[in-house]
C-alpha cells in the first residue's frame, strides 16, 4: 500500500501567470538579446512606480550593489557601514571593492539598523579630515552607509540621511527585497544617492536573474550605464577608459519584468493577505513579528516571525513537505568577515537570527495550503509551549 504523501508547499516560489512566455518569445523573434526594447520597456516601468528619475538594468542585484558603491566613491581600504542582520550579498559587495563592512546591529523591534547605536558609534569613533569620515584607530575612510530594507520594512531615511551627511557618508540604498515598499509616500530605494534592487525568482516580481540601480542624478546614471557595459567609450572602436564590468540585464529576462511589473498590484495584494494570515494565526501563540518602522507600506515580501525553537519547527515542518527557512545568519558570525568590525550593545541580530523562520508566502499560495501551514505550526507551537 502506497504511504500518503501531501503536496509541497514551497516557500517563495515564482508566478509566472501574465505574458511573461510572451514578452520572451518577442524578444528571442526580435534577435535583440543584450539590450533591446524590452529592457528600455522595463527600465521606465520601473522609473514610473518608484518615482526614480533614472533606472539601469543590471545582471543581478549583488552586481548592481557593486556599482552603486563603486558609483558612491567607495574604493580599496575603506569602510562601509552595514547592518549585521542581512543576506551576505550586501556585505560581499563592498568586499569585492577591497572594503570592509562595519556591521551595525539593527533594532530588536524593526529588525533593521540601530539608528541609535550608528549614531553614538559615529560620534565617538570618528573624525572628520577634509570633509571625509575616519575610523579613529585605524584612520581608514569610512565611505558609505548601506541601509537594507529588510523584508520590505522601510528605514527612517529622513533620519539616517541627516546621520550621513553630519558625517559625510554617501547613503547607498539595498531595497532588493522592497519593490512596492513606501515610506511617507516615498517609494523605498529613491531616498539615497543611489538605490538597487533585486528580481531573483524569490523576490516580488522576477526575471529569474536581474537587478537594477536606481538614481535621480543624471551624470551617476549615465556612469553606471558606461561601467556596466564594459566601460566602452567608443561606439566604433574597442576603447574602454577604465575597469568596466558585464553586468547587464539582458533583453529577454527584462522581457519577463515587463509581464511581471503588469502583475505587481495583485502580487502585493496577495503578499499582505499571506502577512495577515500569519499575524492572525500566531500572535497567540507567543510568536514576535516584524513591526514596521512609522509611515511605512511594507510589501510584506516575506513572512517572518520569531519562535522559541525555530530550528526545531522548521524541521517538523520539512517532514509534512512544507519549505521554511530560518532568518539569515548575521553577517559578524560568517568566516569571512572580521569580528571586530561588529559594532553591538545587546546582540540583537543573532537572537532574531537564531529565533526567526520565514514561512510559505508565495504569490500563488492557496487558502488550503495556508491553514494547513498554520494548523500544523500552531500544534507545534502550543506543545512547546506546554513542555
Amino acid at each position: 500500500m502506497e504511504t500518503y504523501k501531501p503536496s509541497p508547499i514551497p516557500l517563495c516560489e515564482p508566478y509566472l501567470n501574465g505574458r511573461e512566455k510572451q514578452y520572451m518569445a518577442e524578444a528571442v523573434d526580435s534577435n535583440w538579446l543584450s539590450g533591446g526594447e524590452f529592457l528600455r520597456r522595463f527600465e521606465q516601468q520601473l522609473a514610473d512606480y518608484t518615482g526614480a528619475a533614472h533606472v539601469i538594468g543590471a545582471s543581478n542585484g549583488t552586481s548592481a550593489l557593486q556599482i552603486a558603491l563603486t558609483l558612491a566613491g567607495v574604493t580599496q581600504g575603506d569602510l562601509v557601514l552595514v547592518p549585521d542582520l542581512t543576506f551576505v550579498a550586501t556585505a560581499n559587495a563592498v568586499k569585492y571593492l577591497g572594503a570592509d563592512p562595519i556591521m551595525v546591529d539593527i533594532d530588536a523591534h524593526t529588525w533593521l539598523m540601530d539608528l541609535d547605536l550608528l549614531q553614538d558609534w559615529l560620534q565617538s569613533h570618528t573624525y572628520q579630515n577634509h570633509a571625509e569620515c575616519f575610523h579613529r584607530e585605524s584612520r581608514r575612510r569610512i565611505k558609505a552607509v548601506v541601509p537594507v530594507h529588510l523584508l520590505g520594512n522601510v528605514c527612517e531615511m529622513e533620519r539616517l540621511n541627516a546621520i550621513a551627511e553630519c558625517f559625510t557618508l554617501a547613503v547607498v540604498e539595498d531595497a532588493a527585497c522592497s519593490l512596492g515598499s513606501f515610506r511617507l509616500g516615498r517609494h523605498s530605494g529613491t531616498s539615497g544617492l543611489l538605490g538597487t534592487m533585486s528580481f531573483n525568482s524569490n523576490k516580488i516580481i522576477t526575471t529569474a536573474g536581474g537587478g537594477a540601480i536606481l538614481t535621480d542624478d543624471e551624470v551617476l546614471a549615465k556612469r553606471a550605464r558606461h561601467l556596466i557595459t564594459q566601460a566602452k567609450n567608443h561606439p566604433i572602436e574597442y576603447m574602454h577608459d577604465e575597469l568596466g564590468y558585464n553586468f547587464r540585464l539582458v533583453n529577454p529576462l527584462a522581457a519577463m519584468g515587463c509581464a511581471q511589473m503588469e502583475q505587481l498590484a495583485s502580487f502585493l495584494q496577495k503578499k499582505k493577505e499571506v502577512t495577515a494570515h500569519y499575524r492572525r494565526a500566531f500572535t497567540d501563540c507567543g510568536a514576535v513579528f516584524q513591526q514596521l518602522t512609522p509611515g511605512t507600506d511594507s510589501n510584506n515580501w516575506h513572512s517572518a516571525m520569531l519562535v522559541g525553537e525555530s530550528r526545531s519547527l522548521i524541521t517538523a515542518l520539512a517532514a509534512e513537505y512544507i519549505e521554511t527557512r530560518p532568518l539569515w545568519t548575521p553577517i559578524h558570525e560568517l568566516p569571512t568577515f572580521r569580528q571586530d568590525w561588529y559594532i553591538s550593545r545587546e546582540n540583537v541580530s543573532s537572537e532574531v537570527s537564531r529565533r526567526g523562520i520565514m514561512l510559505p508566502c508565495s504569490t500563488s499560495i492557496s487558502e488550503e495550503q495556508l491553514q494547513r501551514v498554520s494548523q500544523i505550526i500552531k500544534s507545534f507551537l502550543n506543545v512547546s509551549t506546554k513542555n
